[in-house]
């Protein structure tokens, strides 16, 4: 009989590693609380529309990269796992009718992501993102605060020599002279062009400046730059991005050949990267400004801007700088007892504190105290709650099992103590 495995470009998340992604995730939802991000949760499938309209339907998401769901009914709609988060929660802005909330609207999700990607290191076809979306402000000074946040998450997270890339991409104003410009320059190459890039040529050019295709490298380090032709507001605007990220103490890099991979962005586009790893398959993630993506999935016309950081990437990343998160993995304490026998009393205690709102497990397994000792030091317990013959006289032993010592602790007490041993260990 075959054996039975995860399916190719996914893997299981085990404890240790799940525990440090949930860590990631409350380090970006305390994040976004603080910035003033409220959070959403959509479903993990969409009408396919959603995206091929949103994302664009000449992209590697949309043409290559897209999971695609058959119905098993006789409905007509076409369905697909979200590849990206922004477009399911522009598509929940204009279907629950924000654009009347006040503006703008900042919402936060973090979830699983798919795409039908070729498997590699730190890319997966399911993958989790933090993201944040404010819709609704046109100004620069939102652009500055997005990316200083994810800045920030980077930080706090640990990961360390975390760079920002900034560019503007223009908008519908600038973007066709800058289009018309850089269609002329690859025709004149079009003899060098791989035939999936020769086909986009036509139908979209800016996804040339995208390409992985390494054939691609040398014809996009001489193509025409963006930058070179924004119109006075973009130019504007762009120019205030980097005064306010300047204020706020975000050091930065323009990279005029950042486009990002996604057909809605407008104007700002940034990434994120740890230095000297930069390249387009080595970005811990980024964002842009999509002035015109409400109104492309049926709004009014209203801005907006956001990010979506990879989790998988960053745990890649501390694990390849040696860096240990701070997170909770054991529990607080494991609840032992001399009488091997004696599992009803180890459990009514445990359950008791457990009621307190304390992290603890019982051991139930009818073995000697010195086997359920070895069993919570090697689960990671902080402390051991020893039931022997002082329970009689409404005392347990307690002992700190990373620093070796042992003491009497009246059981009335034990919860408060145990917190409070919790809360100073944490704080130093």
């Amino acid at each position: 009989m075959a054996t039975l495995r995860a399916p190719r470009g996914t893997r299981d998340l085990l404890p240790d590693e799940r525990a440090l992604f949930a860590h990631l995730m409350r380090t970006g939802a305390d994040l976004a609380t603080r910035y003033g991000y409220q959070q959403i949760e959509t479903p993990m499938f969409e009408q396919a529309a959603v995206f091929e309209r949103g994302i664009g339907e000449v992209t590697d998401v949309v043409e290559k990269e897209l999971f695609r769901i058959a119905p098993r009914t006789e409905e007509s709609e076409s369905w697909a796992l979200r590849p990206e988060p922004t477009a399911g929660m522009v598509r929940a802005y204009v279907q629950h009718g924000m654009q009347t909330w006040p503006q703008p609207v900042k919402l936060t999700m973090t979830g699983p992501m798919f795409r039908y990607d070729r498997p590699q290191a730190g890319r997966y076809r399911q993958f989790w993102q933090f993201d944040v979306e404010a819709i609704g402000d046109p100004g620069p000074a939102v652009d500055a605060e997005i990316i200083e946040l994810g800045l920030r998450f980077y930080r706090d997270a640990g990961v360390a020599g975390v760079e920002v890339l900034v560019n503007s991409i223009g908008d519908p104003e600038c973007r066709p002279a800058y289009t018309q410009a850089l269609t002329e320059y690859y025709r004149r190459h079009a003899a060098a062009l791989p035939p999936t890039e020769r086909d986009r040529l036509e139908r979209n050019v800016l996804r040339l400046l995208d390409s992985k295709d390494p054939a691609m490298a040398e014809l996009n380090e001489t193509a025409p730059r963006i930058t070179e032709h924004l119109c006075d507001a973009c130019a504007a605007h762009f120019e205030a991005v980097k005064a306010h990220l300047t204020a706020v103490g975000v050091p930065f890099r323009v990279e005029s050949a950042l486009v990002r991979g996604l057909d809605y962005y407008t104007r700002t586009a940034f990434e994120f990267y740890v230095a000297g790893r930069e390249g387009q398959q080595q970005a811990l993630g980024g964002g842009g400004r999509y002035d015109g993506l409400v109104q492309l999935l049926g709004g009014r016309p209203t801005p907006g801007i956001g990010f979506g950081l990879g989790l998988d990437r960053v745990a890649l990343v501390l694990a390849e700088q040696g860096s240990v998160a701070s997170r909770e993995t054991g529990p607080l304490a494991v609840v032992v007892g001399a009488d091997p026998h004696d599992t009803v009393t180890r459990l009514r205690i445990a359950t008791e504190l457990r009621t307190a709102g304390l992290r603890v497990r019982a051991d139930l397994g009818r073995r000697k105290l010195g086997r359920q000792l070895e069993a919570a030091g090697r689960e990671g317990a902080h402390f051991a709650v020893i039931l022997g013959d002082e329970l009689s006289a409404g005392q347990v032993q307690v002992r700190d099992l990373l620093a070796g010592t042992q003491r009497i602790v009246a059981a009335d007490d034990l919860a408060r103590e145990l917190a409070r041993a919790e809360a100073s260990h944490r704080h130093g």
